[in-house]
């Protein structure tokens, strides 16, 4: 699409609010619904193509997950689109206090390339849901699966509804110029700041679902067995390549080899002894990013893994033995690479975790329900689990997203609808009386009246 046709959609869509009425709204989602199902082995071979993601768990991670939120947003629509009621205060009388949702326009959705189906429908769901038009723009790393999108949006909207801007750089440089009414982004912190600042300048609402190092914290307490197999599930789904994954594991120094041997079988029983040959294991994205997981493996210090197969852009899952000042705890790791770091006192645990960049996720095995109160209330992060992994992301009906530098404001069903809407608050005055106690001239009953009703 060409410039001035983009810049023309954006102005019609800003113009003619085209989703204002909840039942189309409803309509458009139920096409949505359709089309995927009909497109559905498309996206499942773009989804092959760009991460190598067999066909279980692109439905899993991907089509399931939009089908679900979509389903919610058709049931739900109508509720969250009615004024809401309030009780009004007595110095208010007589008078109707309401508070209308009302879509915020036009929306901007940036995704990213590692779930780049999912990344980009859900957000636009909760967008449409809300009532707003949309320009979806996703990464122009998962190619394969952006042209799918790019058909699938075509198919079920009209250009005054959504359209999609394909590209790099240089079209998120040109969308960033464009007045938007509300942008959602989701990707890397480093584009997030520059999101943030060009936002800022003309002060647009925004949303940042971004990541960093999610830790997992495994106490003495925990069942390790249930705990190694939860941790490799959630650690190297997609490779590893998941902004909610556990970056790295920080144990109990007492249950750290039993762990270890655990993570080991988990590993072989979950992704085959040899996971390079294994036709359902996604690789990474590209060349860039694999030489940059890469260099985190250092040979010396693996546990489990290590091995590469550079042709597939394939890396084993591998087990590393790190400290809290390892090179490869600088950076979100963003592959299937572990580091596992060991503690000897929760407390000092909790301290260190606290002292890091506030992470997107945060994951706890324990048996000690003192323990499981302790962290959750005390730790700095956005979401997370206890004795599991990833799987709070995994539900329309609890809130996801980030916290300082993880991110800011939070999408999936209500919370999506919200993040989308601005909430006008409305006083309906009547005129069949008038309180005199606010005009002037004041006098000492009027004085006396307002400090009655104002208290």
């Amino acid at each position: 699409m060409e410039r001035e046709e983009i810049l023309t959609c954006i102005e019609r869509q800003k113009a003619e609010r085209v989703f204002w009425d909840y039942k189309e709204r409803i309509k458009a989602l139920k096409k949505l619904y359709q089309n995927i199902m009909l497109m559905k082995d498309d996206v499942f071979a773009a989804l092959k193509a760009d991460l190598n993601k067999s066909e279980i768990e692109a439905y899993t991670t991907e089509i399931g997950m939009t089908l679900c939120e979509i389903s919610y947003m058709i049931k739900h629509i109508k509720k969250f689109s009615r004024p809401k009621k309030m009780r009004g205060d007595m110095i208010q009388f007589p008078a109707k206090s309401v508070i209308m949702p009302c879509p915020y326009g036009c929306v901007l959705v940036m995704s990213p390339w590692n779930y780049p189906f999912m990344l980009s429908i859900e957000p636009m769901v909760d967008a449409i849901a809300a009532g707003n038009s949309v320009v979806l723009k996703p990464s122009r790393y998962s190619h394969n699966t952006s042209c799918v999108i790019e058909k699938l949006v075509e198919k079920t909207f009209d250009k005054n509804q959504v359209i999609v801007v394909s590209g790099g750089r240089e079209e998120n440089a040109f969308l960033m110029e464009q007045d938007f009414d509300y942008i959602f982004y989701t990707g890397s912190a480093a584009v997030g700041k520059i999101v943030m600042q060009k936002a800022a300048e003309k002060f647009t609402p925004i949303t940042l679902e971004m990541g960093g190092k999610s830790p997992c914290i495994v106490d003495a307490t925990a069942n390790i067995p249930l705990a190694a197999r939860r941790i490799v599930f959630g650690k190297f789904l997609n490779s590893g390549q998941t902004c909610v994954s556990p970056d790295f594991v920080y144990c109990d120094k007492s249950v750290k080899e039993q762990l270890v041997e655990e993570l080991k079988k988990q590993i072989a029983m979950q992704y085959t002894d040899d996971p390079l040959t294994n036709e359902n294991y996604p690789k990474i994205i590209n060349q860039k990013h694999f030489d940059k997981v890469r260099t985190y493996i250092d040979k010396d210090r693996v546990l489990y893994g290590g091995n590469v197969d550079e042709e597939r852009l394939k890396i084993q899952p591998t087990l590393l033995d790190s400290t809290l000042d390892s090179p490869e705890m600088s950076n979100e790791m963003f592959g299937p690479v572990l580091p596992i770091v060991t503690f000897d006192d929760l407390d000092e645990a909790i301290a260190k975790v606290n002292s890091m960049s506030t992470p997107l996720a945060l994951y706890f095995f324990s048996q000690s329900k003192q323990n499981q109160a302790k962290v959750t209330s005390h730790c700095k992060f956005g979401g997370g689990c206890i004795n599991d992994t990833i799987m709070h992301i995994a539900s329309s009906t609890l809130p996801f997203g980030g916290l300082k530098q993880s991110g800011m404001g939070q999408y999936h069903g209500k919370a999506g609808f919200d993040t989308f809407t601005h909430y006008k608050s409305i006083i309906d005055k009547k005129t069949w009386f008038d309180m005199p106690v606010r005009y002037q001239p004041y006098t000492d009953k009027h004085y006396k009246l307002i400090k009655f009703f104002m208290k």
